[in-house]
Parts: C-alpha cells; structure tokens; sequence
C-alpha cells in the first residue's frame, strides 16, 4: 500500500513537470506570434502610408495630363484660328506692304529731289562766289543759299546812281557774270527785285519808291535779256519798294543796305513736282 501510494505521488509530480514545460513553450510562441504580428503590422502600416502617397502622385499626374489635354485642344484651336485670319487678311497685308513701300518710294523721291537741288544751288553759289567778288568788295555782293533758292544782293550804288534806275558802266561787268551762270542752270527761273529805302521821291516817270523799286527790276531784266542772251520765260521783274528792309532805316548806313537789287535764282517748280513724280513711279 506504502508502494502504490508513493507510485501515485512520483505520476503527479511528473505530470506536473511536463505542464510547465509546455506552458513555458506556449508562453514563449505566443510571445514570439505577438511579436511577428506587431511586425506585420507595423509593415502594414507602412505600405497604407506608401500606397497613399502613390494614390497622390498618381491623382496629380492624370490632372496634369488632363491639363495638357485641355492645353493641346486649345493650341489646336488657335492654330485653327490663326490658319483662319492668315488666309482672311493674307490679301489685305500684302497691300499695307506695298502701301509703304511706294510711300518710302515717295519720300525717297523727295529726299533725292532735295538733294539733287541743294547741290545745284551749292555749286551756283561756289561760281558766282568766286566769279562775283573778283575785284569787287564783299559788302557790295552777297551770295546766299536757303533751302532750294540762291540769292544775290548786289548793293545800289554798284548798279545805279541814286534816284536812277540807269545802270552804272560797272553793273555790265556783275550782270554778265551773272546771266552766264543763269544761262548754265537752264531749269532754273530767275526773279529780280528792287529794293529801296523810305526817302520819299517824286521824279519824271516815278511817282514813289514802288516804281523806282520796279523800274530798277525791269532795267535789269532787260540787260540780262537784250544784252547777254538770258532767255525772257525764265525772268520776273518785281518792286518791293521801301517794305521788305534787311536793317532799321535809323542811319545813313542802314539805309544804304536796304537799298539793293536781290536776284532771285530759284527752281521751277513745275519741274521740281514732275521729278518728284518720276522718282516715286
């Protein structure tokens, strides 16, 4: 009896060891399963933030190519617009162009005209410079150049005798210089103007300085006619009596500088227009 109970108690014992045992593995591979699950799903996580992340990248990229879509139709549509006007104003363009081509024809023209004058008027006043004060003093002739017209104003007392509208001996030597330069620019006029100062006058055939200014003019014209061969169309004969003064008539001097006789040698201007015309053809 003593046996059997002490065999009893050895079973118990024993099978209690063996629990522990496999309670101790099951505690273990619990823990371990635990563990691994936490790791699932910390991954888990993981992948959900990434998977998002993607899912934004992707939203914004089909946004982007619906906006280069929407850009591409509207690129075509401009181009179709575009293609349109082209075609529509193809015409109207061509004639702006040539619109401003003849204009640039035209003022082309008139620069070249210009020019063409100016340098004729340049070389008048260089042979009647050098030719006119030859043995005569400056302050008695002077050559001037103003736009397209050269003037010569010759003192009075170098043409005429005061009061007198009859030449002096030394206004045939002036005159002939001057009609031979006339008579080498053929497309040019030539006007004479007398001048006067405001001393009143009142002589046979002269009444008051317009007619001593007009008949100084026309005496001039007549010898550059008559005498050296200056052809009459191209002479205007003008009096401007005591009204167009170059100085105050408040001195002996001043007044002598007034009285004088301006010839006039200036462009036709029918001819002038005429080449312009051309040039802009």
């Amino acid at each position: 009896m003593k046996k059997i109970s002490l065999l009893l108690l050895s079973a118990v014992l024993v099978s209690s060891c063996v629990s522990k045992k496999e309670f101790a593995a099951l505690q273990a591979e619990k823990e371990s399963t635990e563990t691994e699950l936490r790791t699932v799903k910390t991954n888990l996580q993981k992948c959900l933030i990434e998977k998002e992340k993607e899912d934004t990248k992707l939203f914004a990229l089909q946004e982007q190519v619906k906006s280069l879509q929407e850009d591409k139709k509207s690129a075509l549509k401009q181009v179709e617009n575009l293609t349109v006007l082209t075609q529509s104003s193809s015409d109207n363009i061509k004639t702006v162009i040539s619109q401003l081509s003849e204009k640039d024809k035209y003022i082309n023209g008139i620069r070249k005209a210009m020019t063409q004058k100016d340098s004729i008027n340049l070389a008048i006043k260089y042979h009647l410079t050098r030719n006119l004060t030859e043995g005569i003093q400056d302050k008695d002739i002077e050559v001037n150049v103003e736009k397209t017209v050269v003037f010569i104003s010759i003192s009075d007392k170098l043409l005429f005798k005061s009061g007198s509208y009859n030449v002096t001996d030394n206004a045939y030597t002036v005159l002939e210089k001057i009609a031979k330069v006339i008579k080498d620019q053929p497309q040019m006029e030539v006007m004479i103007e007398g001048h006067t100062d405001p001393t009143p006058i009142k002589r046979d055939l002269i009444q008051d300085n317009w007619d001593l200014s007009a008949l100084r003019a026309t005496s001039i014209t007549r010898i550059l006619q008559y005498k050296f061969g200056v052809k009459p169309e191209r002479l205007i004969a003008a009096g401007r009596s005591q009204y167009v003064p170059v100085v105050e008539n408040n001195s002996p001097e001043n007044m002598a500088k007034n009285r004088r006789t301006k010839i006039i040698i200036m462009p036709k201007l029918n001819q002038f227009f005429d080449l312009l015309e051309q040039d802009a053809k």
